[in-house]
């Protein structure tokens, strides 16, 4: 107990404020007394909390949220995770909502079961344009046994589950260690028509750098009516540049929801670049539909029709056709898998280039603590109409890929937060040209959310 003489009580009073916090810092939250003349004033953790909330609804937002972030060091879950939720209510209302969506999310680290929590995250989740993974908290939390009324709360916001803010982007920056950045045989001779040809470079390694950026603008035209622009970008970088690989596209189009049913169009076209090279131009078409199947999973379903133009070999120009569906369940409120499959068929200018190629593949999602792990493996198949006349079979290939990766929340820093994965590919084809193997690694910086 601090005693202080009467003429010091008023002094003492407008410091009340500060003495928890030098409580906080020597680890002796427990409780804080100060002693005017023979009275005594103590502050609980459960008083401070109140002081929070008078000082927000006098306008003195700093000091509540200085009481809030004290309180936060707090050892006992109840206290520091209702300091959290409390902070994380100041930050919205200060539109500081990546900050509030942080908070919310290292409550639901420790207490995933908090359904309330998890539906506040998706509400922001939403505001912040991140439309996918407002979708995953809200199929999470219907795996919880919900009152009914809330159930139907949940149901109307996941129907009208719309990204409110105009826009929004996403990037990571990653140092890429690669096995095979040039997707080299590891044969050293390729056989043809004419006999063994020797290849004149074979696997090359390397460090290289990935950036992916992703922005996204949203224009509403109507209740249910949205006119929806984007804009993606992707380089790996490595000092031989003669392997660099850039690609930057843009698509527009109109998005429709219908109840709980999304159905959106769009058009656009993208450059890629190999080296120094201008290597391919894409335009597209694209439809998707995406459908809740029942509370928790929903199916996506996308058409696309694309128009190439190989800037290399004109051979290889055409058109193509695609098939994508994708599966998503929650199992749990921190495990969720994912099942795609694709078909796609293209028609080159010669029969050689032309294809056929499906794919299947498998992923979980498991949050552990402040840590987000993924697993995924896909396997798929490309065919080719006719041989190449220098070789004697025509391209039959069999790609395996499985990537391991995690997001290290605890370390999230300015809404964003560290990422690795590894990366193991492999693609057996009868053409030793295309027959490769690559191990890749990646460590960065991503967006949390």
């Amino acid at each position: 107990m601090l005693r202080l003489t009467r003429a010091a009580a008023p002094l003492a009073k407008s410091w009340i404020g500060v003495l928890p916090r030098l409580a906080v810092s020597c680890g002796l939250l427990l409780h804080t007394t100060v002693a005017v003349s023979q009275a005594s004033v103590r502050a609980t953790p459960v008083e401070l909390l109140e002081l929070a909330d008078r000082s927000a609804a006098s306008g003195n937002f700093r000091r509540a949220e200085q009481i809030l972030e004290l309180l936060i060091r707090d050892p006992r879950s109840d206290i520091h995770n209702e300091a959290r939720s409390r902070l994380a209510l100041l930050y919205e209302r200060s539109g500081r909502d990546r900050d509030a969506a942080l908070l919310l999310r290292s409550i639901l680290d420790e207490k995933p079961d908090t359904s309330a929590v998890r539906i506040r995250l998706a509400m922001l989740l939403q505001k912040l344009g991140d439309d996918d993974a407002a979708h995953r908290e809200l199929r999470a939390v219907r795996v919880t046994d919900l009152p009914p009324n809330v159930a139907r709360f949940v149901d109307r916001l996941a129907a009208a589950a719309q990204a409110h803010k105009p826009v929004s982007f996403q990037v990571e920056v990653a140092l890429a260690p690669d096995s095979n950045i040039n997707r080299a045989s590891r044969s050293d001779s390729v056989g043809t028509v004419l006999g063994d040809f020797q290849l004149e470079e074979g696997e090359k390694s390397g460090v290289g750098a990935t950036a992916r950026g992703y922005a996204q603008w949203r224009l509403k035209l109507a209740e249910s009516l949205t006119l929806v622009s984007r804009a993606l970008g992707e380089a790996r970088l490595y000092r031989e540049s003669d392997f660099n690989d850039i690609v930057a596209g843009v698509s527009t189009g109109p998005e429709l929801t219908l109840g709980g049913t999304t159905v959106s169009f769009e058009a656009g076209g993208s450059q890629q670049w190999y080296g120094h090279e201008r290597y391919q131009q894409v335009l597209r078409l694209n439809g998707t539909i995406v459908q809740p199947v029942d509370r928790v999973s929903q199916l996506r379903m996308d058409v696309s029709r694309r128009w190439t133009s190989d800037q290399l070999n004109s051979l290889r120009d055409g058109g193509g056709l695609g098939l994508l569906g994708r599966y998503e369940r929650a199992l749990s409120p921190r495990l969720a898998i994912v099942a795609n499959g694709a078909l796609d068929r293209f028609e080159a200018e010669d029969d050689a280039y032309s294809t056929w190629s499906w794919s299947v593949g498998l992923s979980a999602y498991r949050e552990v603590g402040r840590m987000t792990w993924n697993i995924g493996a896909e396997y798929g198949s490309l065919e080719s109409d006719e041989r190449l006349e220098i070789f004697p079979k025509k391209r039959d290939d069999r790609l395996f890929r499985l990537q391991v990766g995690s997001v290290f929340r605890q370390l999230t820093f300015g809404g964003f937060a560290p990422v690795a994965r590894v990366i193991y590919e492999r693609n057996a084809s009868t053409i030793e040209f295309y027959d490769y193997r690559r191990f890749r690694t990646e460590f960065g910086i991503s967006r949390a959310f």
